[in-house]
């Protein structure tokens, strides 16, 4: 049970990229069926799609962080703090990149109406990114807080 416990931290890693994981499926999925409405029209597929997509992988990577600190600087000294702070920093930055991924796969379909947009979809992307930001800081804080 104690090895449970103080492995809590892994939770902020594999709840993010779980969110990280759908978010990319999702926007994916929306890429896909504008390229598809694009070659059906005779147009060519925007390869700028890919990079809408590709937003929601750097939840992975803030869950990798606080995982990485709790696991260092929290669960030596308070186990259950670390899962806690895993579970719910996790999941606040999983859905973001859930979110993240819709608002990708709208994008990616007003791209491939339009043609226009994309650094308006950027933007949009990275207020959404702005999100997982501060879940991944506030959890790192957090923890140092109460270790």
């Amino acid at each position: 049970m104690n090895d449970l416990l103080f492995s809590g931290f892994y939770l902020a890693f594999a709840i993010a990229s779980i969110g990280s994981g759908i978010g990319i499926g999702i926007a994916a999925q929306g890429a896909v069926g504008a390229w598809k409405k694009a070659l059906l029209s005779g147009k060519r597929a925007n390869a700028a799609m890919l990079i809408l997509v590709s937003f929601p992988l750097s939840q992975t990577f803030y869950g990798m962080v606080v995982m990485n600190d709790l696991s260092a600087n929290v669960a030596p000294h308070a186990p259950a703090l670390a899962g806690t702070i895993g579970l719910f920093g996790g999941l606040a930055i999983a859905i973001a990149g859930i979110l993240q991924g819709k608002v990708a796969a709208y994008a990616c379909d007003a791209l491939g109406e339009t043609g226009k947009g994309f650094g308006s979809y950027v933007i949009v992307l990275g207020i959404i990114e702005t999100v997982a930001l501060f879940a991944m800081v506030f959890s790192l804080g957090f923890g140092k807080l109460f270790s």
